[in-house]
């Protein structure tokens, strides 16, 4: 099909050419812009640290990105549903054809947004527990060392290190932070984690409070502490946190989450160390009630005392009755005594008599007697018990030498019939062996025939000759022999040296050679070879 004819003399333009001019157009039109609408999609920062989302409003959407460098540098950070400000450059996209904002910094719409802003994330960390009470910490009563975050140039680090000075001295350590700006909640946050990382017993001694402190201002210039870092930064604190942000009306979210809040710096001071005077003069109050009440004490333990003694009986009084019970006890000791001693004796007498009648001398006594007795008894059998018992042993005796015989003569059976066998196996295995020697010299003879007729010294023998180069190889070929090329002629008897001419003719070397190498098997030739024949 034939092309239709152009009617226009329009130049052509590629996707990117016409893409690029209008980015031009745009961007050279527009440049910076500020945009206000409500932040949709926002998903957080890409992997790549860029953000990508949009801005609405009731009727329009315009996509928008904050480059990972910008995103860093914002005091405020874009959630979703969040109406905002966006400062900007306006510009294209041409992978997709569309337009989109490049946000370089945020505010949000008015403190209405802030506000707002701020309820929503005061709601969602309660429901998280940031702010119960249950997991608040009491403040020491009087605290070794003091942690204070805060600028080390405005007026609150003053105001506080003159307060402690005149209430009671305490060492303080001041964290440096900056506490209005956009790297305020970080710095704060930073601040807290750093003071609770110190070790305990460290070369900087470890804060017993800390104390995150700023004078008043407006709801922009303390939006930092409002910031969801800080405030679980002080929810997770070991360390129990005063939180002194502006004046008594100013309410921030770390206000919620600390373990004490003060309306102002002073009075963080102020609840973090006591007056030193004033605790001297209770100690001494104390001290005074005390001595008091011991000497009042011990009048009365005195009185209680006296009193006592007199309602107790003397002592002759207390000790009479006892003494009459020993005078009666010592009267009744002696007749006791003699009718024991009597009581004892008469058991010693019986136990006497016990033991003489079972006495050793009375027992070896027995014994002899039974001893004499039993070896005359002994003595009468002797004569008569003698033969009768000679007589089973002497037939014992026989029965046991046969039972020997037989059993030598048994052994000495078996022992000839294994000699016996043992010679018989030795002749076998002696003809064994000669037959097998002789067979295995047939073998070797055989091969060594073969060898012979196989080796190429039998052709030499026939009237042939092996030719070599110098390097000792065999010249299987007319081909490859050269003019003027040394070479030896092995025949039967012997080697020759020669030197090829131009027509292929042979001259004896003027030089003697050297015997070629010889075969390893015995013959000569390259590794066994029997080579080329001529």
């Amino acid at each position: 099909m034939a092309e239709a004819p152009q009617d226009t003399n329009a130049p052509e333009l590629s996707v990117s050419e016409l893409s690029g001019a209008l980015k031009r157009t745009i961007e050279d039109r527009f440049g910076y812009v500020r945009v206000r609408g409500e932040v949709s999609g926002w998903r957080g920062p890409h992997s790549s640290g860029h953000c990508y989302f949009s801005l609405k409003d009731a009727s329009a959407r315009i996509d928008a990105v904050i480059w990972k460098g910008s995103y860093g540098r914002m005091r405020t950070k874009p959630e979703e549903g969040l109406e905002v400000i966006a400062t900007g450059k306006l510009t294209t996209f041409p992978g997709k054809s569309s337009y989109q904002i490049v946000v370089e910094s945020i505010e949000p719409a008015g403190v209405g947004a802030l506000m707002a802003l701020l309820e929503e994330r005061r709601r969602k960390l309660a429901a998280e527990g940031l702010f119960d009470a249950a997991r608040k910490q009491l403040i020491p009563f009087l605290p070794e060392v003091i942690g204070v975050v805060t600028s080390p140039t405005g007026a609150v680090i003053r105001d506080i290190l003159h307060r402690i000075s005149d209430r009671f001295p305490r060492r303080v350590l001041v964290w440096p932070v900056r506490v209005q700006g956009e790297t305020c909640g970080a710095e704060v946050a930073r601040a807290i984690a750093g003071f609770n990382a110190l070790p305990e017993g460290g070369k900087i001694p470890r804060p017993s409070v800390i104390i995150v402190a700023r004078g008043g201002g407006s709801l922009e210039d303390l939006w930092g502490f409002n910031d969801e870092a800080v405030v679980r930064a002080a929810a997770g604190s070991d360390i129990p946190l005063v939180a002194a942000v502006g004046h008594e009306t100013d309410w921030t979210l770390i206000d919620h989450a600390a373990d004490l809040r003060a309306p102002t710096p002073t009075g963080a001071a102020e609840m973090c160390v006591p007056v030193r005077s004033e605790l001297l003069a209770q100690i001494a109050d104390l001290s005074r009630r005390h001595h008091g009440a011991l000497y009042r004490l011990l009048e009365r333990r005195r009185s209680d005392l006296r009193s006592l003694a007199r309602a107790l009986p003397s002592g002759d009084d207390v000790i009479a009755t006892p003494r009459q019970r020993l005078d009666r006890a010592g009267e009744r000791l002696g007749a006791r005594l003699a009718a024991a001693m009597g009581e004892r004796q008469l058991r010693l007498g019986r136990s006497a008599n016990l033991l003489a009648r079972h006495s050793p001398q009375a027992e070896f006594a027995r014994m002899g007697e039974r001893f004499a007795g039993l070896s005359g008894r002994f003595d009468r059998v002797r004569p008569t018990l003698a033969p009768a018992r000679r007589q089973p042993l002497e037939a014992l005796g026989k029965r046991l030498d046969a039972a020997l015989r037989s059993q030598l003569a048994l052994h000495g059976q078996t022992l000839r019939a294994r000699r016996e066998r043992l010679t018989m196996v030795d002749a076998r295995l002696r003809s064994a062996m000669q037959a097998s020697h002789r067979r295995r010299a047939e073998r070797l003879g055989s091969l060594a025939q073969l060898f012979g007729s196989l080796s190429y010294k039998s052709v030499l023998a026939r009237g042939f000759a092996l030719v070599r180069d110098s390097a000792g190889e065999p010249l299987r070929q007319a081909a490859g022999v050269a003019c003027g090329m040394a070479i030896t002629i092995e025949f039967a008897d012997g080697h020759l040296a020669a030197v090829t001419g131009e027509s292929g003719a042979v001259a004896p070397a003027p030089s003697k050679t050297k015997p070629a190498p010889r075969s390893p098997r015995g013959g000569s030739g390259g590794g066994g070879s029997q080579g080329s024949l001529f």
